[in-house]
């Protein structure tokens, strides 16, 4: 074995000794079986000069220049972490005692994380991880380190790395205090030091800041040092996406009601959902030299906020458009919980909050009792009523009834895809936090992606609406002289819409016969301008947050505050009523199971089943003799079919994006 080998083991073992309470005996045996030369260099012979004593002591640098060698108070030597080591477990290069040495040119010096390692690695073979946690501690800091940016070489000197422990840990004293001492928050508010003798100009920018005010003004311990936002060893370039969303973080450590309101924002929506692009803590209110927004140099006083946004909202190529006016009275860490300071918002989520308990209330408990009562029904063995075939021509017995054209089909179909496209976009931007968001992004590629799918999908719901309005307001026209507004075929609510919504509760709860509806029962018409209702609140908000820099050139900002509330709560209620309510009436009630109903697939529905689900215009239409031109055959086996398969499927994926959305909810997720 080659003398270098040798002294690498011994060292080895020393450090072990030491740290397992063997030092002293084993450290003993090394010098023993050392060479001669190392024998000799026990640490009171090295602390005969490197105590500081006998004046400064100087040796060269790689470089060729001198460098100061530092001296080794031997009482704080003593009290450190490694006080029960031989300097020359560490310096193993040092072979001889003269002055100025002669370094072993075969032998290295000991590399302190691999100590580490190795010390921990023996600690487990002897069965005494547990008596020795802290080594597990500092075993995990050596390998956050080894993927950290200090750890990466120099840019000036490539043998080197960027910082080593001794960098920012004093070997000869280094020693963590215990947690709740004085010492311990002494030794907290010293890190900007250590950091800043690489950092130097990071540290005076620190130093004016109200952080490092607080911090070295008023040892407030509470203040954020460098490690508390860039962490310890684990230390990332600030230019990476890892560091920036890790940094935000950190600034929710201490700003939890802040941090809280940012991620109710889209801003950072964005960053939990693990991407950096959007702005962050420091974009807005700088780094190193963070003010209070009332000082004139924050970047976030009223006379640099719009600067401030507009270095993101620049209309540069890739960026938002610029920033206009209205940007200045944005509030980024608006809430609903403030009335003094944001009565804006108190006041529309509490209105959104009322609607949304409102309608669900209603009809929650609507579905609630006719399911009781179809199901009661037919547990009792009364079924749907069949036609009184004696009173039609015998050919009808097997038409159906055409209740949509080829047109109300497919805008149906197509307003439905780009709705479910929108609750996927929306929601997974609403729940930033939950696990199928994160895999909803991921098969995107982005918020980005994933905002323009959005958006084109809103563009077409739109755009179906304002073709069905201008076709609707066509067939009026057509229609003028002979159209009743509040008829039998309109839309518009009217009287017997009212007593058919009493008549309904008195028939749930057994007060009654079930009601003979009109073409179109009050529930459909409340699905209708349902529609209607959210195309100017969903996409009247919707369009005002997709062009911010428009509307902020001639609205306050707060109107993006009350818009995020508005069409985030809107699209809840939309979806939800959509998959609970909708789904219900339509395909989920005991006259319907099992679901689909097709109807709104292949346009007609069988004269036995028109005649139970709106009665009062089957006998309109039998008294009128005007049945007939509303009897088209049934459709053929395989177009039902197909219909059945679109219907399960579109089914299938709202109740997925119904889950979605209750997954949500129970995370805590959402304003």
């Amino acid at each position: 074995m080659r003398t270098s080998q040798f002294a690498g083991w011994m060292a080895a073992a020393v450090c072990v000794a030491g740290i397992l309470g063997g030092g002293p005996a084993l450290a003993a045996a090394a010098r023993e079986a050392a060479p001669v030369a190392a024998v000799s260099l026990d640490n009171a012979t090295c602390l005969k000069c490197h105590d500081g004593r006998k004046g400064k002591l100087e040796m060269l640098a790689s470089n060729g220049e001198k460098r100061a060698v530092k001296k080794v108070v031997p009482g704080k030597y003593a009290e450190s972490v490694h006080g029960d080591m031989d300097c020359v477990a560490c310096h193993l290069e040092i072979t001889d005692s003269t002055s100025p040495h002669k370094p072993s040119t075969t032998v290295k010096k000991a590399e302190c994380a691999q100590c580490h390692l190795d010390l921990w690695e023996e600690t487990k073979k002897l069965g005494k991880a547990a008596e020795k946690p802290r080594l597990g501690i500092v075993a995990d800091n050596v390998a956050a380190y080894r993927n950290s940016f200090h750890a990466k070489p120099d840019k000036d000197d490539p043998t080197k790395q960027m910082a080593i422990c001794s960098d920012c840990h004093d070997v000869h004293t280094f020693d963590v205090p215990p947690r709740g001492t004085q010492e311990r928050k002494e030794w907290h508010l010293a890190v900007p030091t250590i950091c800043g003798k690489c950092h130097e100009d990071h540290l005076e920018e620190w130093g004016e800041s109200i952080h490092g005010k607080e911090a070295t003004g008023k040892k407030n311990l509470k203040t954020a040092v460098c490690s508390d936002c860039h962490t310890t060893h684990d230390i990332l370039g600030s230019s990476t996406d890892k560091a920036k969303l890790a940094i935000t973080a950190s600034c929710g450590d201490c700003h939890q009601d802040y941090f809280k309101s940012y991620k109710a924002s889209y801003h950072g929506q964005v960053n939990t959902l693990g991407y950096a692009y959007t702005a962050k803590c420091f974009d807005c209110h700088g780094s190193h030299g963070i003010e209070p927004s009332k000082d004139p140099k924050s970047k976030m006083h009223e006379k640099n906020r719009l600067k401030t946004c507009q270095k993101c909202h620049s209309g540069k190529e890739g960026k938002p458009p610029l920033a206009t006016a209205g940007f200045l009275s944005f509030s980024p860490h608006g809430n609903s919980h403030d009335f003094d300071k944001y009565p804006e918002i108190w006041i529309t989520t509490k209105a959104m909050v009322a609607l949304l308990v409102g309608v669900f209330a209603f009809f929650w408990l609507h579905s609630g009792l006719w399911w009781y009562r179809e199901y009661a029904d037919r547990k009792a063995g009364k079924h749907v009523p069949h036609v009184m075939t004696d009173k039609l021509p015998p050919e009808f017995a097997a038409k159906h009834v055409r209740r949509f054209g080829p047109m109300w089909r497919i805008a149906h179909l197509a307003f439905a895809l780009s709705v479910m496209t929108l609750v996927l976009t929306g929601m997974a931007v609403f729940f930033p936090e939950t696990g199928w968001a994160k895999s909803v992004m991921a098969a995107f590629g982005s918020p980005k992606v994933a905002g323009q799918v959005h958006r084109f999908a809103a563009y077409t719901m739109l755009g179906i609406f304002a073709i069905h309005l201008v076709a609707v307001s066509i067939a009026i026209l057509r229609k003028w002289k002979d159209f009743k507004f509040f008829g039998p075929d309109s839309f518009v609510p009217n009287w017997k819409d009212m007593y058919d919504m009493i008549g309904m509760f008195k028939w749930f709860i057994g007060k009654g016969e079930r009601p003979r509806i009109e073409r179109w029962s009050y529930w459909e018409k409340f699905d209708y301008w349902a529609v209607f209702w959210g195309m100017a609140i969903i996409g009247g908000s919707g369009m005002m947050l997709a062009f911010p820099h428009v509307v902020a050139a001639y609205l306050p900002g707060w109107v993006f505050n009350v818009a995020m509330v508005v069409h985030g709560e809107e699209a809840i209620l939309a979806a939800v009523f959509l998959f609970t309510v909708h789904f219900f009436n339509n395909h989920f009630r005991p006259d319907k199971l099992p679901p689909p109903d097709v109807v709104m697939f292949t346009g007609t529905q069988s004269l036995q089943e028109f005649r139970h689900e709106h009665r009062a215009q089957y006998d309109r239409l039998v008294e009128t003799g005007q049945l007939e031109k509303y009897l088209v055959d049934a459709p053929s086996a395989p177009f039902t079919l197909a219909s059945k398969i679109l219907g399960l499927v579109l089914i299938a994926i709202g109740l997925t994006l119904l889950g979605m959305i209750v997954v949500g909810f129970l995370s805590g997720g959402g304003h």
